[in-house]
């Protein structure tokens, strides 16, 4: 059975109102901005079976060469996915694990020890998608980017599963979809090339992490125009709100979580998918979200959200469908 409610995304969602009929999404605005809102789905429980139940639920099949985009995890104290809760998803789309190099100094800037790590954290079999070169994908009408740089090895993929741990981010504001897309997707050069807001591919640049935070986000959402606009329809977007501290998984030493799990949401539409899950945060009872609420506001991360939405990827705009 699955109930139906919605969400103004000017305002914060109302948990409460799972249980009541469906509404028009942001009826204030009229029925035409209704009619274009997207689905995210909803399933509390965070379980194996649920993460197949969501993806089946999104109704668009992973065909062909399927990519399971995850993150890895910088040690052993990162909150990354764990493969016991994602694996029967990962065979059920006869996926594999895909990944690519960071450009900061540690476990995962090195292919070779990148992949040891990412199989300690039981990812075996993962691609290091830039372990043999990069490519370019282009960026039409870029905030900042003319192109994304990939790594060379995601061209070889038909589908992809962006599997993401929906938490806070020490430079984003949070990750989510939009993070795994474009941060995780480019290869070493690209990332520095994002974070840079352009101005250099190379990692070792003093430039690479000292841009306005504004143009950071924006050269996100430029890098996500160019993975959504190469993928087209075979792509889907599940995110799992658990372990929610306000640092990534990229940080070796991550603040604990001060809040309670979320849940798993899906959607077709990674801005959508990525603001019900910072409106669930809001709307949390739970004292703790002050935190996380800190970590997104302070780093302005809401305008990833604002920035791809002007792409065209997607929508804040959603219906929410709760599955039981």
């Amino acid at each position: 059975m699955k109930k139906i409610f919605t969400t103004l995304l000017s305002g914060i969602l109302a948990l409460a109102s799972c249980n009541a009929a469906t509404t028009d999404a942001n009826a204030d605005k009229g029925s035409k901005a209704s009619s274009k809102a997207s689905t995210v789905y909803y399933i509390k429980n965070i379980t194996p079976e649920n993460l197949v139940k969501i993806y089946n639920a999104l109704g668009r099949k992973a065909q062909g060469r399927v990519g399971v985009k995850i993150s890895s995890g910088e040690s052993n104290k990162t909150n990354h996915l764990d493969t016991a809760l994602i694996n029967p998803l990962v065979k059920a789309v006869n996926g594999r694990f895909i990944e690519c190099n960071t450009a900061y100094n540690g476990n995962r800037m090195d292919s070779q020890k990148h992949y040891n790590t990412a199989v300690e954290h039981g990812y075996v079999g993962i691609d290091i998608m830039d372990s043999i070169g990069t490519a370019d994908l282009p960026v039409e009408n870029g905030f900042h980017l003319k192109k994304d740089i990939v790594g060379k090895n995601f061209l070889d993929y038909d589908f992809i599963v962006v599997l993401s741990h929906f938490k806070g981010h020490q430079m984003g504001g949070f990750g989510g979809a939009l993070k795994n897309i474009s941060i995780g997707i480019a290869s070493s050069e690209g990332k520095a090339y994002i974070h840079s807001a352009g101005a250099t591919e190379n990692v070792k640049d003093r430039k690479v992490f000292a841009t306005d935070q504004d143009a950071f986000l924006e050269s996100m959402a430029d890098a996500c125009q160019a993975i959504t606009r190469h993928c087209g329809d075979n792509i889907i977007y599940i995110n799992v709100a658990n372990k929610l501290s306000v640092d990534c998984d990229c940080n070796a030493n991550p603040e604990p979580a001060k809040m309670a799990d979320l849940g798993i949401l899906a959607s077709t539409d990674p801005v959508a998918l990525d603001r019900a899950c910072v409106d669930m945060v809001y709307s949390s009872p739970d004292h703790g979200k002050v935190h996380m609420i800190e970590r997104i506001e302070s780093r302005h991360g809401s305008h990833i959200l604002e920035a791809s939405e002007k792409h065209g990827i997607g929508t804040q705009n959603y219906r929410l469908v709760t599955i039981e």
